[in-house]
């Protein structure tokens, strides 16, 4: 069968939402809308029924630093510089400031005053986990009398406004009492140790130091990882200068001996021709020859090559000539002879013999500089093969000294910053604003409930609407038709497995009994069984279904009908004298014999690991004259081996052959990959969708995995009357 690709081509859902799809989620999520504002609106009453009427009261402290009282004048006179006395620096620390004033000790001694008036009162009730009494650092910072100065507010929440006030009071009290004791506290204590421990340290440094400085005097040495590097790098230098120095020696060697060669031969050649210049013969033989050859021109002119004068001047020449090779041989051979001087340099170039004096100077030249550069390599490896140990003795003295003095210099501050603060005599605490009565602070039940029914609608819609957008459930034939190219084979209502079972009644007795029970007792089912007759007759006349005989129904999903819809599709073929054989494949969740009432003693999954019997008919079970079921069986361990056997296949093939039309209930597409498998086996692929529960993204996701197989399209089940199309 040739699959159309361009049917199962889909839209993506457009994200433009109009006012229309707007209402029809908040129709469909009314309840949803109803059940969240009720909700809302229940808490917003209990809490405005709960919610007790809230007092607060607030008073404000002024904490100040002073110095004592010629704290300046000691420094100046000690040498110290006043400007250490800078209230700038962050000297006073206001964060204790506010954990001294929420001490369960402090208001401990306020509960005690407040006893009088309220015996049964605890530090709970004042400080408790509510966090009834708070205090709030504002961000405005005040100079007086060049002191820095914050301010402190302390508020305290009670159900009773003169409550707040009394406990404000008493711990106004409270604080200033702690602030004359906390005056007179020192931190010698601090102080004495530190001041005992900076004369050892300062031992120890200078030992550390000490021992860093014998090391560089010893070794010469600044820090030897740098002279590390510069050695290293020098040492590079000088290699690099080897090889050039080397190359060049090569070069100079080359070019020498190719001008002792030159030599040699310029000699040779002139002392041959000062031999032949003194010899008589040579030269005799060779006026001979020129004549003769000065005649044969001369006579060439007045007679023919064939003439006998000529052809003797020829001879005369031809032996001249052998004569005057002859004596030049042995003239070679007396050079060749031991007595000759390999060494004369008469009649050789004076340029070339100066060229030669040259290259011998240069190499010479570059051999004392190969040998200087080697000596000095040998040295700078042997200086750096000492370095790995001056190393690790100066990464152990240099963390040792830098360790000590940092510790010097930490008790040295410390020391500083304990002076200060024994110097400056403490915390200052004055009270800028008394406590007053409380007043009423938070929301009135009044606003709470009014604002409980404003904002419950508002809530209920927001989450009906978001759970419509995100979910983005189809609902409708016309809503499936936008999210798919799939065609729309049809669309049924919800059908009730309790009817099939009146409309299938199992075989007993006289079967034309049960065919007029089956045709006469279906009254209360006849709008159901008249949509089934017209889905049939869809797949009948489809384009892809004039020879198939094997149709597998799967869904996205479990749980969308698909097995009451193959029951009832069943049903309208058998009335239309079809025999129908329906195969229950779903080994995880079978359901086609809970339905039908059938026993799932045996079935599928023993038919396919029996596969030598073929009494395939003991296997299967009629409902009905001209529809056969074949259940699932007991669920086997392996379910994708038996569905991806040739066995499978072959059963598939057999029962086409034998019934008219076979239906396969599948499990779903998404999750497993038994449909998958199935659908290689039959003919076509039918996909069945429950209005209300199919998702975009399901159905998107299912399509994309049956599309390079036979699908030719999908059922909306669970459709509503309106919502036919």
């Amino acid at each position: 069968m040739i699959f159309n690709q361009q049917q199962i081509m889909f839209n993506l859902p457009t994200q433009k939402v109009t006012i229309k799809q707007v209402s029809a989620i908040l129709r469909r999520r009314r309840f949803l809308v109803l059940s969240v504002s009720c909700a809302v609106m229940s808490v917003v009453g209990l809490i405005a029924v709960n919610t007790k009427s809230n007092y607060q009261s607030s008073m404000q402290l002024l904490v100040s630093s002073y110095p004592q009282p010629g704290i300046i004048t000691s420094n100046i006179m000690n040498g110290t510089d006043s400007n250490i006395l800078d209230f700038n620096l962050p000297v006073v620390d206001y964060t204790d400031q506010i954990n001294i004033v929420l001490n369960p000790k402090l208001i401990e001694q306020a509960v005690s005053l407040l006893r009088s008036d309220y015996p049964d009162i605890t530090i709970e009730d004042i400080n408790g986990k509510q966090a009834q009494l708070i205090v709030a650092k504002l961000d405005e910072k005040i100079i007086t009398n060049n002191v820095p100065s914050q301010i402190l507010e302390i508020s305290f929440s009670d159900s009773d406004p003169v409550k707040t006030k009394r406990v404000l009071a008493a711990l106004q009290q409270v604080y200033q009492n702690y602030n004359i004791q906390q005056q007179k506290e020192p931190l010698n204590k601090g102080l004495a140790f530190i001041n005992a421990r900076i004369p050892q340290l300062k031992k120890e440094v200078n030992q550390a130091e000490k021992n860093l400085e014998y090391f560089r005097r010893k070794y010469n040495l600044l820090d030897p990882e740098i002279q590390t590097k510069i050695l290293i790098e020098s040492l590079a230098g000088v290699q690099q200068q080897l090889q050039i120095t080397r190359a060049q020696m090569q070069d100079v060697q080359a070019r020498y001996n190719n001008l002792q060669q030159e030599v040699a031969t310029s000699a040779r050649k002139a002392r041959i021709n000062s031999h032949l210049n003194q010899s008589s013969r040579y030269q005799t033989i060779l006026n001979d020859f020129k004549k003769t050859e000065l005649t044969l021109a001369i006579e060439q002119k007045r007679y023919t090559d064939e003439s006998p004068v000529i052809q003797q001047l020829k001879e005369q020449r031809q032996n001249q000539l052998w004569l005057l090779k002859k004596e030049v041989n042995q003239l070679l051979e007396d050079i060749k002879q031991p007595n000759a001087n390999p060494e004369q340099t008469e009649g050789v170039d004076p340029r070339l013999l100066q060229e030669l004096f040259q290259v011998q100077t240069t190499a010479l030249g570059l051999v004392a500089n190969e040998k200087s550069l080697a000596e000095t390599e040998q040295k700078l490896r042997l200086e750096f093969s000492k370095y790995p140990s001056l190393i690790a003795q100066y990464n152990r003295l240099l963390p040792e000294a830098k360790a000590k003095r940092k510790q010097l210099e930490q008790l040295l501050q410390a020391q500083q910053s304990l002076g200060l603060k024994i110097a400056q005599g403490g915390m200052e605490w004055q009270v800028l604003e008394e406590p007053s009565l409380g007043k009423l602070r938070g929301i009135n039940r009044l606003s709470l409930l009014l604002g409980g029914m404003i904002v419950s609608p508002i809530l209920g819609i927001a989450v009906a609407l978001s759970w419509g957008m995100f979910t983005r459930t189809i609902y409708s034939t016309k809503e499936l038709q936008q999210s798919t190219n799939l065609r729309l084979l049809g669309s049924v209502p919800k059908l009730a497995p309790r009817g099939l079972k009146k409309w299938l009644p199992n075989i007993s007795g006289n079967k034309q009994q049960n065919i007029n029970y089956y045709f006469g007792e279906t009254d209360s089912w006849l709008p159901c069984h008249e949509t089934l007759d017209i889905l049939y007759q869809n797949l009948q006349i489809s384009k892809y279904s004039l020879h198939s005989k094997s149709l597998m129904f799967t869904s996205a999903l479990s749980g969308e009908g698909k097995t009451t819809l193959l029951l009832g599709l069943a049903a309208s073929a058998a009335r239309m004298h079809r025999r129908i054989l329906l195969i229950d494949a779903n080994f995880q969740y079978p359901n086609l014999h809970k339905i039908l009432q059938l026993s799932n003693d045996w079935g599928l999954s023993l038919l396919l690991l029996d596969e030598t019997s073929n009494h395939i008919h003991n296997y299967i079970q009629p409902v009905h004259p001209l529809i056969d079921v074949l259940t699932t069986g007991p669920q086997p361990e392996d379910t994708i081996r038996l569905l991806s056997s040739q066995r499978m296949k072959e059963l598939i093939k057999q029962f086409e052959q034998t019934y008219d039309l076979v239906l396969v209930d599948a499990p779903p597409i998404l999750g497993t990959a038994d449909a998958r498998i199935l659908a290689g086996y039959c003919q076509e692929i039918v996909m069945v969708g429950r209005m209300g529960q199919l998702t975009q993204s399901d159905l998107i996701q299912s399509q994309e995995i049956l599309s390079q197989l036979n699908l030719i399209g999908i059922i909306a089940n669970g459709v509503r009357s309106h919502q036919q199309v």
